[in-house]
């Protein structure tokens, strides 16, 4: 017979995309196995840590019985409500921002782009849909993983329950993620509101948005929405955009957002919500000034709580805190030697290339590190992030001080940029003071995401700007910027004694 909590999962709209969607990652028709009758692994919670944690235990052949649980759907926040959708959104958005661009390429447009917003989204959901089979139930079955779909918590220092079934466990893995914290905001519950959660629901366009929270997913679906049709006011408490990044990145962003029509409130605190007949009605209070805007929508793009309730985290000696998430060492152990955590439920990074890095270092402390020999350090990770607005802001390491050298090479010096009409960004290297080692990076670009990766793999591997320098880049890349940053380096090092040294070798060839 079937889970009963099963048949109360739906994703909105119930469309043919969607019911795919269900199918894969939370078939209503699901049957739970028979439990074994101990478990080398229990994973609860089926966003990305927990998958690379079940599918790497699973997928080495050596027998492991691994079991894992979700309540709602798999794949977690990256496949329905977080990179996936929001990435394939942004796609259809950046088609709007080169359109608007094609007047400086020598390209005359119409004055109105015929934007189908129905359309947009129905893509998103058929590209979720398409994707979804990789996260899914029948697809960790065929891996040798037991699925359980419920609610699972802990009933005692080695088993699990779930669905009315019980569950014992040599080792357990929390990986239960995170959600949109609920705002503080006096009326908005009842007025209503969206998160990164239900926005994807939409398949009518909002005439009038207000996104409150100037990071990362308030930019990218500010700007995304803007450019296909909305009015867009974007309301943030910091002084600036993007005000954990470093200031020029997040400066170019923020003119960007303004250049495109998106009105700016910054140093601003929300403080109420009214339904008023034109729509939703926002009071906001900014550098001692009391102001109102009328919206259709409003999209909350500040915070994420962790998953912590409902586990029974107590019964096995689990120390969490509601708004930092499940306490971890630097193995990503617990409070309780026998039980991990992985992605948003412990870690600052919330991404979910972070989740999978922390998911195997989970892999290798629980299976592999007998008596705590050779155990994995989350500490040991080199973590790059992307904020993909356009243009993206990518960074890897250390951002700009009096500890570390800096080298800035804008993009109006790079050839590619020129040519693609894309100048306004730059790339800056930070290196270690009397040294080539690089220890951080931040690069601007239309796809910086795709550059940061040369950066890392250079700091992971100890590679020095010297060594870059000797690194053919295709001419005209972006990427280019990299090598005329280490070339940079290099002509730092022609010192007068070195010139010396050099016109005297000349004299001799």
């Amino acid at each position: 017979m079937s889970n009963s909590e099963l048949d109360r999962v739906i994703v909105r709209p119930v469309d043919e995309y969607n019911q795919k969607l269900v199918a894969h990652v939370h078939p209503p028709n699901w049957v739970n196995p028979q439990p074994a009758d101990n478990y080398d692994l229990v994973v609860m919670g089926a966003g990305t840590a927990g998958l690379v944690v079940a599918a790497g235990a699973a997928g080495l052949g050596l027998g492991l019985k691994v079991a894992l649980i979700e309540k709602h759907l798999m794949g977690g926040d990256c496949l329905n409500v977080g990179c996936v959708p929001s990435k394939t959104i942004i796609r259809s958005s950046r088609v709007v921002g080169e359109i608007w661009n094609g007047k400086n390429l020598g390209v005359n447009i119409p004055s109105q782009i015929d934007i189908d917003f129905p359309a947009v989204m129905a893509r998103m959901r058929r590209v979720r849909s398409d994707i979804s089979h990789n996260d899914s139930a029948e697809r960790f079955t065929s891996l040798g993983v037991d699925v359980f779909l419920g609610s699972g918590k802990f009933a005692s220092k080695n088993t699990v329950e779930v669905a009315g079934k019980t569950l014992k466990f040599k080792k357990a893995v929390i990986a239960t993620g995170a959600r949109a914290t609920k705002p503080a905001i006096i009326g908005i519950e009842q007025a209503g509101y969206l998160t990164n959660e239900t926005v994807f629901s939409l398949i009518q366009r909002p005439e009038k948005l207000a996104v409150i929270g100037g990071g990362p997913i308030g930019c990218e679906l500010a700007q995304a929405f803007r450019r296909l049709g909305s009015e867009v006011v974007l309301i943030h408490s910091g002084s600036h955009v993007l005000n954990k990044e470093d200031n020029d990145a997040a400066q170019i962003v923020q003119q960007t957002l303004i250049k495109e029509g998106i009105r700016l409130v910054l140093n601003a605190k929300v403080e109420e919500v009214v339904t008023v007949t034109e729509g939703k009605r926002l009071y906001f209070s900014t550098n001692g000034h009391r102001d109102s805007v009328t919206v259709d929508e409003i999209l909350v793009g500040a915070g994420r709580s962790p998953n912590v309730e409902g586990l029974n985290l107590e019964a096995v000696g689990v120390k969490y805190d509601k708004r930092r998430g499940v306490e971890v060492n630097d193995y990503l152990q617990t409070t309780n030697p026998k039980i991990y955590a992985a992605g948003d439920i412990c870690m600052e990074w919330k991404f979910t290339h972070a989740a999978d890095a922390a998911a195997r270092i989970v892999i290798k402390n629980t299976l592999f590190s007998p008596f705590g020999l050779g155990r994995s350090k989350l500490s040991s990770l080199v973590m790059p992030w992307v904020t993909y607005t356009d243009p993206e802001v990518a960074h890897v390491g250390l951002y700009e001080s009096q500890d570390v050298e800096t080298i800035k090479i804008p993009f109006s010096s790079v050839d590619r940029a020129i040519a693609d009409a894309q100048e306004d960004g730059f790339l800056k290297i930070h290196h270690k003071k009397g040294s080539d080692e690089i220890v951080g990076a931040t690069i601007v670009a239309t796809h910086a995401g795709e550059m940061i990766s040369e950066i890392t793999t250079a700091i992971v591997n100890k590679i020095g700007l010297n060594k870059l320098s000797n690194v053919i880049h295709p001419y005209p890349t972006q990427a280019e910027a990299i090598k005329k940053a280490a070339d940079t380096y290099r002509r730092t090092l022609l010192t007068p004694k070195t010139k010396k040294l050099l016109g005297f070798l000349t004299k001799f060839s």
